[in-house]
């Protein structure tokens, strides 16, 4: 792996990982391809149907994550700083019109939320990939894991209905492509799909940005789903995927856990 793909690679497991890459819930093999199943997803789910729910405190947020054993596959850990994640002033998107999808993608949130909780998800690598290999195929097995770093945001006066409706705007606008900076390091994305996105949500959105890193075209996804006034983030990036440019596959699992425990 080239020495600026490594840099990459070990910045994707950070906060600044996220501000670098990031898109939404793809299955393996086929970058539009969600869950196991193709198709766009139902974003639109019911944008609008309910009045806005009373945003959740910070303490409500943080009993509402996902904590180790929620989850039966990888690990999940609250034991993350605000450091570990990007922060909204530190992306600026060439467009304003892609501004919010340029956030989701980097690793923050859309809006102005009351509140937040984060936590973060690492998948586990697959030791038989490994096996009989040599040094490179072990090394290549060993990056093969995925990781989430999520944010559930609690929004005021119906702040969670205008974040996802600025998000498929975005999405929408943006689709063939657009760039960002995100703590510095400038981000190109050649085109942007909506996917099927898990279900559980009042309203969602799936997404797989394909991006280019030195000529290597990477998947990059995340999924954002709102339950009443919280609105949760997913972004997921894999190491191996990131080098390769090859898909990986979404953990829909995980973001299917956290929606239920939101109620």
């Amino acid at each position: 792996m080239r020495t600026t793909a490594v840099r990459r690679t070990a910045l994707a497991a950070s906060a600044a990982a996220l501000a670098l890459l990031v898109t939404a819930c793809g299955g393996s093999g086929d970058e539009d391809k969600a869950d196991g199943d193709k198709g766009k997803g139902d974003s639109t789910a019911s944008a609008s149907a309910a009045p806005a729910a009373e945003a959740l405190t910070a303490d409500e947020l943080k009993k509402a994550a996902l904590v180790s054993g929620d989850v039966e596959s990888g690990e999940v850990t609250d034991q993350v700083s605000p450091k570990d994640f990007v922060k909204q002033d530190e992306v600026e998107a060439d467009d304003e019109a892609c501004a919010a999808l340029a956030y989701v993608q980097s690793g923050t949130v859309v809006g102005k939320p009351s509140a937040t909780a984060q936590w973060m998800w690492i998948g586990e690598p697959d030791k038989s990939a490994a096996a009989g290999g040599d040094a490179e195929d072990v090394m290549n097995a060993a990056l093969d894991v995925t990781s989430v770093r999520a944010t559930l945001a609690a929004y005021a006066d119906g702040g969670a209905q205008k974040a996802m409706e600025e998000l498929g705007k975005a999405v929408g606008d943006c689709a063939g492509g657009f760039a960002y900076t995100a703590q510095g390091e400038k981000v190109k994305n050649l085109k942007v799909a909506e996917t099927e996105a898990p279900e559980g949500a009042d309203e969602a959105l799936a997404l797989t940005a394909t991006v280019d890193t030195e000529g290597t075209k990477v998947p990059m996804k995340a999924v954002v789903a709102r339950k009443g006034s919280t609105v949760a983030y997913f972004p997921a990036v894999n190491l191996a995927s990131v080098g390769s440019g090859e898909d990986f596959e979404y953990p829909a699992d995980v973001v299917r856990a956290q929606l239920a425990k939101l109620g």
